[in-house]
This record gives C-alpha cells, structure tokens and sequence, in this order.
C-alpha cells in the first residue's frame, strides 16, 4: 500500500516538473520568437550597435602659401597605431615592442596614457610609423587584439626656406589643452609656437566621427552606416603669407653662420616679406614623431635656436634711435634745423660722455650723417632738465618702441622706453637722476627695444609718419570665405610735420652717401637711406644695427639687420641690408658684396674707435 502512495507521488512530481519544464521553454520560444520575429527590425540595430565602435576622423590641416602663391607648408599621410584598452591584452607589452623595435617602457606608457584617457575609444600608440612597420603589424594582428591603425597627416615643408620661426611647430595636445578646449582628442597635434600656434583654431579645421564593424578582438571590419550619425571632418583654412619665398630663402642664406635677426617690410602696409632669426632650427625634424634627441638637443643648445630674435630680442637700440631723438626733439623746439652744438671730443655734465665722432660743429642733418654722440647727449639733458622725460617717452612709444606691436606671432616684446613711473620702480623713488638719463639720446642705458620694433620706426620715418601694425598673414581661406584677419589701415602720428621727417631723412641719406654706410652701401643704381648702431655687449664683441629704406623718394621696403657680436655695424650688418635691398628692388644683387658677405667675420670691436 505504501509503494503504490510512493509510485502515485512519484508520477505526480514528475508531471509537475515536466509541466514547469514545458511551461518555461514555451516563455523561452515565445520570447526568442517576439525578439526574432515581432521586434526583429528594433534589436537587429541595437545588435549591429554592439558590434561597432565610434572612431574620430582627423581633419586636413590648412595650407600655408606665401605671398605668391607658392606652396610653402602642406600634410603627409603617416600610418599611426592606435591601441583600444578594452580589448587589448597588456600581457602582449613584450611583443609589440619587439615588433616594433622600441623599448617596452614606451609601449607601457602609451598603454597607461590610453586608458587613462578612454578605457573604450580607440587611441594612438605610435605615430608615424613607416611601412615596413605597419606590414609587421599587420600580419601579427591576430595575436595582438585592440591593436589598430588610423590614416593621419604630419606636416611637410618647402625645401626653399626654413622660416622655422614663422611656422613654429607642433605638438601632441596635454592634459592643460583638453582643459581649455574640449574638441581636442588625445594623439591631436597642435601649434605650439609661430603661425601654427596664433592660428591653430583657423588651421586645425573639426574632426569627424565614423563607425567602423569589430570583431570579437576589436579589429575593424569595415566601415558601418548609421542613419543620421557620424559626421564628415571640415578641413582647416589655408593660409596666405606676407613673406616672398625667394627673399626669405636669400636672406637666410646671408645669416649662415651668424648670430642675429633679419626683418624685411612694407613701410606702406606692414606687411613682411621677410623675417630670419639665426641660428633656427629643422621644423621638419618636429613633425610626425617626435625627434627626442633633436628635441633635446635644441632646447639645451647655448644659442637658443628656438628663441626668436627677431621679435623676442630686447637690445639696446644704439645710434639707429638718433633719427628718432632729432623728430622728437623738433616737435619740442628743443632744437632747429639749423641749432649747431659743437662736439670737442665729449659732452662735459658732471662727468665726460665721449663722443669719437670727427669735431667740429654739428646741427641736425650732419649729426645723424656723421653720428655724433655729443648732439644727443645735449638734446637728452635738455629734456631731462626741463621736465620732460614722460613726453619723450610717449613720443618714442608713438613710433612703436616699448609698446606691443600686435604682430601675429607669439612672444613679442614691448621692449622698454621709460618713463618717470618706471623708473621709479626700476632704480626706487627718486633715487634715479640727470646721470641715468643723457646715455637714453645715444639709444643706450636703461633701454630695449627689438628688431622687428626698429623696423617698425624706421617705417613710420620712411612713410610720412605713420604708424603700421606688421604682420604675416595676408588673409585666411576657406571652401566658403576669404578673411583678412590683419587689415589695419596706417594710423597717423598726429604731432610728426613733414619737413621734420624730410630733415631727419635727408640725414640717414647722408649715412649712405658720406657717412659709414658708404663703404658697402653706397652705390650708383639705388638710393638707401640708413643708420647704423652699437648696441653694448658687455660678454664680447658690440652688437651691430643697420637699419634703412628704400628707395629714397618713395620707400618700398624697410630693411633692418641686426648681428650679435658683430662689431663695426657698417662693415658687417650694412652690405647684408644693400644686398636685401637690391635682391628685392632689382631682381639681382652685387657678387663682391654677396661674397664679403659670406665670408665675413668680426674682425674688431667699434665701442671705442668709431661713431656708429
């Protein structure tokens, strides 16, 4: 009786469980029929979402041209790894380094950077890696999930020039870039200085977004279509220049070997044509991959390659500042066309201010012609006791000394022209006097200014007296629009009367013509008006000025060359200005002169010998 309750039991469990049984794989079937039949369209997307993986197309960088049209700066494509940390397996370091022959801690690094940066989204490992590489790669992708490749540009440059420091270079974006702009992506290139830097919102253009089908290990398929998403990259503005490619080229090729700062300009406009900072560097050695050891190297080198002296250098202006101190002095009927101060060898105040000039008396047109200190020093003293150094200030300054010029390129100085205010600060309250003051006429003291800055006054003299904003971007371009971001109509300099400026021209003239800019400048086909200068060194040799326009009557090019430890200016910065000069006015320039030029060197110092 037992058995047959235990049998009936048994039965019955067995039906309930087979009862569940059919009961459970009738929800299974009914779901996978719903989702597989009913809702197939919905989750067939959601399904194909799962196996696609979101990728930044990089946008073309703009084009730079020069003022002609001549294509001066464009993109490469490169090959660039990426890795994606989700699928990647950090226990292949070891392999990929040997793969790629590099050393395990920089694959180690990068992994660490990626995945710090987007444990998902796919990020550079190594970029600019060539063919043989990639091949290597490709074949070992099978055991090497997470590892991809994505197409990307480095920047290529004409063989013509260097202009390394009107380009400026590129770098990887860091953590302080994705702070300030949230469209960067890790493994984006940005400018870093130049150009690339002033312009990086224009030329860098907007990346795109494409899905890309994955496998299993996170390699891509093939590209994947999804309706109303991704997006195409907008290619970054081409840039037009101010710089002749071919003056450019020449004007380097003069600083071979020299230490100093070449600014050539259109007194009319400000444009440049062409601007030299020696010694430079190879941009092109900055581009794709970072050079290490190049990188290294230019950054510890003890002349400051990187450092632009055209723009950045803040030197005593020396003589080429007289012109300037003669039109000032005139406005404040501090002096005439026709005052006469006798030079007996110095200037007597409290202590003797040499001056070794030839003697004899001097009025304003000779003492430019003939650089004579003592002229200058009296007109200082003169300002000085009369109160009004804060006016000789503000004059200076309207000629574009120790103010920012506005250029676009970074790390421009204003220099320094000082005033009371300044002073003060500079030496304490009223702890400064008459002694700290005469040596400012001579363009020397407690005074900067830089070479792009006296090319800029030399142009306001030149012109008529109008002050112009230099630049190097003639206008930026687009599939959709031309801008021009430096149009800046030259700004009149009110107080400055015409025949000043004829008297004060009328003596840089003279330089060429009688003075020490004849013995290389001078000549029977073009007329250049010019001043050389000393600027001090107290670690070696004086640095040397020249300073000029032409030609005279009508001014088209401003030519300002500035040599460190050059010695006499009229024998080493002067034949490089000629040379410019004619290289640009006529098509063709003087082979003696062009042959002195590169094979000279400082023979000698001028601080003490002759009037510069």
């Amino acid at each position: 009786m037992n058995d047959f309750k235990n049998h009936n039991r048994t039965q019955v469990s067995l039906r309930v469980m087979q009862l569940m049984f059919a009961t459970v794989c009738l929800i299974v079937l009914g779901r996978v029929f719903y989702l597989q039949v009913i809702e197939y369209e919905k989750y067939s997307m959601q399904g194909e979402r799962n196996s696609i993986r979101q990728e930044i197309i990089p946008s073309a960088r703009g084009l730079i041209y020069d003022r002609k049209g001549e294509l001066l700066v464009s993109n490469e494509p490169i090959f660039t790894l990426t890795v994606n940390p989700a699928t990647y397996d950090t226990t292949n370091n070891q392999l990929l380094s040997e793969l790629l022959d590099i050393d395990i801690s920089q694959v180690r690094d990068q992994i660490n950077i990626a995945q710090r940066y987007s444990w998902y989204r796919s990020s550079p490992l190594l970029s600019d890696i060539d063919f043989t590489q990639f091949s290597i790669i490709q074949q070992n992708l099978w055991q090497l999930p997470g590892i991809g490749h994505q197409l990307k540009s480095k920047r290529t440059y004409s063989d013509k020039i260097n202009a390394s420091h009107i380009f400026g270079y590129l770098r990887e974006a860091d953590a302080k870039d994705f702070e300030t702009n949230t469209s960067l992506f890790l493994g984006d290139k940005i400018g870093k200085s130049g150009l690339e830097l002033i312009y990086e919102d224009s030329l860098r253009g907007e990346s795109g977004i494409e899905f890309k089908r994955v496998n299993a290990y996170g390699q891509a398929l093939g590209s994947f279509v999804v309706e109303n998403e991704g997006t195409n990259p907008i290619e970054g503005a081409n840039i037009i220049t101010t710089i002749d490619a071919d003056l450019q080229a020449f004007a380097e090729d003069l600083m071979i070997d020299k230490t100093g700062a070449i600014i050539v300009m259109d007194p009319n406009t400000g444009a440049i044509l062409a601007m030299v900072s020696s010694p430079n560097y190879q941009v092109d050695r900055l581009a794709g991959r970072l050079d290490r050891a190049y990188w290294a190297q230019i950054n510890s080198d003890s002349t400051r390659p990187l450092f632009n002296r055209a723009v950045s250098s803040r030197q005593p202006p020396g003589s080429t500042f007289k012109p300037l101190m003669g039109l000032i002095g005139l406005e404040e009927g501090l002096i005439t066309s026709t005052t006469n101060i006798p030079n007996t060898g110095g200037y007597q105040r409290g202590r003797l201010y040499r001056d070794i000039a030839p003697k004899g008396d001097y009025d304003l047109e000779k003492a430019i012609t003939y650089s004579s200190n003592t002229y200058f020093y009296k007109l200082m003293d003169d300002f000085a006791s009369s109160g009004r150094l804060n006016i000789w200030s503000e004059r200076v300054k309207d000629f574009g000394l120790g103010v920012d010029l506005e250029i676009d390129l970074p790390s421009a100085t204003t220099g320094i022209i000082p005033d009371s205010a300044f002073l003060n600060r500079w030496f304490g309250v009223n702890k400064w006097g008459l002694g700290d003051l005469i040596n400012l006429g001579i363009g020397q003291g407690v005074m900067s200014v830089s070479p792009l800055q006296i090319a800029t006054m030399t142009s306001a003299i030149s012109n008529g007296g109008y002050k112009i904003t230099p630049y190097l971007v003639e206008q930026l371009e687009t599939p959709y629009l031309t801008i021009f971001p430096n149009k800046k109509d030259p700004l009149k300099i009110e107080w400055v009367q015409k025949e000043h400026l004829d008297l004060v021209k009328n003596g840089m003239r003279g330089v060429v013509q009688r003075g020490n800019g004849r013995f290389y400048v001078k000549n029977d086909f073009l007329a250049i008006a010019g001043k050389t200068g000393t600027a001090q060194n107290p670690h070696g040799y004086s640095h040397g000025w020249f300073t000029s326009f032409a030609p005279f009557d009508y001014p088209e090019i401003v030519v300002t060359v500035f040599l460190e430890n050059a010695g006499f200016a009229s024998i080493s910065a002067a034949p490089i200005a000629r040379l410019l000069h004619e290289y640009y006015l006529r098509g063709t320039y003087s082979n003696n002169i062009y042959n002195y030029v590169k094979n000279w060197e400082p023979r000698d110092d001028n601080a003490n010998q002759t009037a510069e």
